[in-house]
């Protein structure tokens, strides 16, 4: 005999039960057995989880990630694999890719869709404060730990912070920017996530990674750095302590500032996912904030600033050249194929003027 399907699940008949029981004993003014059954009611499902007949199929896609939701029996589900592979080959030419396309049970393991992790929630116990289940059967998105483990890797080593060699040329505000950059980026991909207090753990290690690569570039201490860079700021969760840098600048304008840190890590259900990738490295944070504070790399002139490009790295690195040119060093020791100048070392740059003997102190004598 064939099971009927339907779009939605059938009552629960011992809950019904309940209910009904519910009704007799307000009828009665039986208050304390109203409040029993009220208590029992709220352990049970309103609707049959193992009703035999409910089907439910949901879709959702991005670029070539997809993910499906189905309730129903698990040949079904691998019925539904079958045709989609079947669909693929034949109308795509696309061969799908069976390691990677699995099927989950929602209530028992975790789905993996763009960085989040996705699984069924059930706690029967936890009651809302209007007294209803409230999570009881809803889908939730949660911080993979892997994805937690691999972000803190890239600020560790033997099991620890370490600082970032490849920064150690850079300002205190750039490094601070970059850091802060990181951590707001992961912060706000996973602002959706019902576990984003779990991101506290990246938060420290990225913290003292920050701090003793500071500590390293003046050669001092990780708690004077900490001691001269920490502050308080305002905000949306409460105040919270943070780490800044701040650079005044002339003529009345705002300081620029630098901050790690004072985000609250709070789930917000209303936050919106945009199509950047904050896991990366802002590469040309230093170049805008150098731009912004109005200083050449090379001569520290105020006015006129151009910025000079190079097409790669490799180009500075090339064998056989015996002296290099104080700009080439700079851009090999930053890896950064941009350099703001100001107008007169550009010209000099692109003239083929600039030469290794001529340091930054004696860049503006020479050229005059």
């Amino acid at each position: 005999m064939a099971v009927k399907e339907h779009a939605r699940r059938k009552d629960a008949r011992n809950r019904r039960s309940v209910i009904n029981r519910i009704a007799k004993a307000k009828r009665l003014g039986d208050r304390e057995t109203v409040k029993a059954l009220r208590a029992q009611a709220r352990s049970l499902p309103s609707q049959d989880p193992n009703d035999p007949g409910y089907r439910r199929l949901n879709y959702c896609r991005y670029a070539d990630d997809w993910l499906l939701g189905f309730a129903g029996p698990k040949h079904e589900a691998e019925e539904i694999k079958a045709r989609i592979r079947d669909f693929l080959r034949s109308e795509l030419r696309l061969e799908l890719s069976e390691s990677k396309t699995l099927i989950t049970h929602a209530a028992s393991q975790a789905a993996r869709f763009l960085g989040y992790e996705i699984r069924v929630q059930h706690a029967n116990d936890k009651i809302d404060h209007r007294g209803h289940r409230s999570i009881n059967g809803a889908v939730g998105l949660f911080v993979p730990r892997t994805a937690i483990q691999e972000r803190c890797a890239r600020y560790m080593r033997n099991g620890k912070p370490q600082r970032r060699g490849h920064l150690l040329h850079d300002t205190d505000f750039s490094i601070v920017a970059q850091f802060g950059a990181e951590f707001r980026g992961v912060v706000q991909y996973y602002l959706l996530a019902q576990d984003v207090y779990r991101l506290s753990h990246l938060q420290w290690v990225m913290l003292v990674s920050m701090l003793k690569t500071l500590a390293a570039k003046h050669q001092t201490s990780v708690t004077k750095m900490a001691r001269k860079y920490k502050a308080t700021i305002d905000t949306p969760g409460g105040r919270l302590r943070c780490f800044e840098v701040t650079v005044p600048r002339d003529g009345g304008r705002k300081p620029l500032k630098a901050r790690f840190g004072g985000i609250p890590l709070k789930r917000q259900r209303a936050a919106k996912l945009t199509d950047r990738d904050f896991g990366q490295a802002l590469p040309r944070n230093e170049l805008i904030h150098k731009l912004l504070t109005e200083s050449c790399a090379l001569c520290s002139s105020r006015t006129d600033l151009h910025v000079h490009h190079i097409r790669k790295l490799a180009d500075v690195n090339k064998p056989g050249r015996r002296e290099k040119p104080e700009w080439m060093h700079l851009m090999a020791r930053r890896r950064r194929k941009a350099l703001v100048v100001c107008r007169l070392c550009h010209e000099h740059i692109h003239a083929g003027k600039a030469t290794a003997k001529l340091g930054t102190d004696h860049w503006r004598a020479e050229m005059r």
